[in-house]
């Protein structure tokens, strides 16, 4: 036997006097966090140009070290996803952010392939740790009407770091330092943002451990039986999750890690010029996230999903037929692109996974739907779209992309509505 909540009651109880100095906060860090998150994981993109002269890398080079830090994200993601149900998310997000943090520096130091990939290897391990106890330490801090809003904005901070800021910063940083003092400039916001993390944030915010109505809570704590970690799979959205995730993530990796030489390469664009384009999918995405999975809390998750999906295979139809006649027109589809590929990113790791299972089981679920996804997408997908690029030309990768969204799009019709303004959640 193991001590559960009745979810239902300590909602109503959360719901009447919830701690929305302490919600802010934590969707500050939280967003913070998952932002240094998305530059350790992507600041190497728009230097793959300059690393691939340096250290001799081919396309399946880059494919390779895309896809291995992509596995161990996986691995990591799905152990320490039950772990962090166990110990609380606290435990997991600190050390993790220093370590992520100390990797992502460590990089300027690689000289060959080799090394930056085992350094790359250590950064996936420990992101994949911290990524669903983020999610899931913003789901607690969220009263249950924002959950939504506010697990896009904790994931917009992603893109918008990662892919956003990012690549204009580091491109116009590679005109005026040598890029190994670029990935040290990335570690000291870690350390500050662990401090914060420790004073500030708290394990299980939802049973209102720190709340003065705490023994109102305690009274309608019951003995319910033990769980295993995969008693998830009992819930057809964490499969669906699984798939579908997976194919979200294609089309990230395609545009993510092979974009900036599908520009240079076969555009023919200036460094610069892939820079400005490649931001747009760090805004794309930013505004992506935050905008869907806010309306997903009113017209549902199911809804949501399905329309980025359907909306995410048409943009990249249009990329296929852009040139670079107009910078202006090909960042719009871009940006469009991955407007709806983060918001079914957002939704899928968040909301849906989460709400699908029991409370007790959140962390296990997020992480097993990021884990799969990303062992599957960084091994399969990217030595495949590596090869494509290597052997057809790096101008198919796209189809590669679209065919991902068009699969995804199918998988989200089966899905099982989970959004609180649509269904009773305990009839989930």
């Amino acid at each position: 036997m193991s001590i559960s909540i009745d979810e239902h009651k300590i909602e109503q109880i959360s719901g009447k006097d919830w701690d929305k100095s302490y919600e802010v906060k934590a969707i500050l860090l939280l967003f913070l966090g998952f932002g240094l998150v998305g530059i350790d994981r992507f600041i190497i993109m728009p230097m793959f140009p300059v690393l691939a002269k340096e250290l001799n890398l081919n396309y399946s080079d880059i494919g390779l070290l895309t896809g291995a830090l992509g596995i161990a994200w996986g691995f990591s993601s799905i152990f320490m996803g039950r772990f962090s149900d166990k110990v609380g998310h606290k435990a997991i997000l600190i050390p993790s952010l220093v370590l992520f943090s100390l990797l992502a520096g460590f990089s300027g130091l690689a000289t060959t392939l080799g090394s930056l990939l085992l350094i790359r290897i250590g950064i996936g391990l420990v992101e994949g740790a911290y990524t669903p106890s983020s999610i899931i330490a913003t789901l607690d801090a969220s009263k249950p009407s924002r959950v939504g809003l506010n697990i896009g904005l904790q994931q917009a901070a992603f893109p918008l770091f990662g892919l956003g800021i990012a690549p204009v910063l580091v491109t116009q940083l590679l005109n005026v330092v040598d890029w190994h003092f670029i990935f040290a400039l990335v570690a000291l916001p870690g350390f500050v943002v662990a401090y914060f993390m420790y004073k500030i944030l708290r394990d299980n915010p939802h049973i209102l451990a720190n709340s003065p109505k705490e023994e109102k809570a305690e009274a309608v704590i019951k003995e319910v039986p033990a769980s295993k970690w995969y008693d998830i799979f009992k819930y057809r959205n964490v499969s669906l999750g699984v798939v579908s995730m997976f194919c979200w993530l294609t089309a990230l990796t395609v545009l993510a890690a092979f974009l900036p030489n599908y520009l240079t390469d076969y555009l023919k664009l200036s460094l610069n010029q892939m820079g400005f384009i490649l931001s747009a999918i760090g805004f794309g995405g930013t505004v992506g996230t935050i905008c869907l999975p806010a309306l997903s809390d009113k017209i549902g998750r199911k809804a949501a999903v399905s329309l980025s999906a359907l909306g995410g295979a048409l943009s990249l139809l249009m990329l296929i037929r852009m040139d670079a006649s107009s910078m202006t027109a090909l960042f719009t589809v871009v940006f469009v692109c991955v407007f709806f590929i983060y918001s079914l990113l957002a939704l899928t790791v968040g909301p849906i996974s989460a709400e699908s299972v029991p409370k007790h089981l959140r962390s296990s679920s997020s992480g097993m739907v990021i884990g799969t996804g990303e062992i599957f997408s960084g091994s399969v997908v990217s030595f495949m779209v590596g090869m494509v690029a290597q052997v057809f030309g790096i101008q198919y990768i796209l189809y590669v992309a679209t065919g991902a969204m068009v699969l995804g799009f199918i998988v989200t019709l089966f899905l099982k509505e989970t959004a609180p303004s649509k269904i009773n959640r305990q009839n989930i």
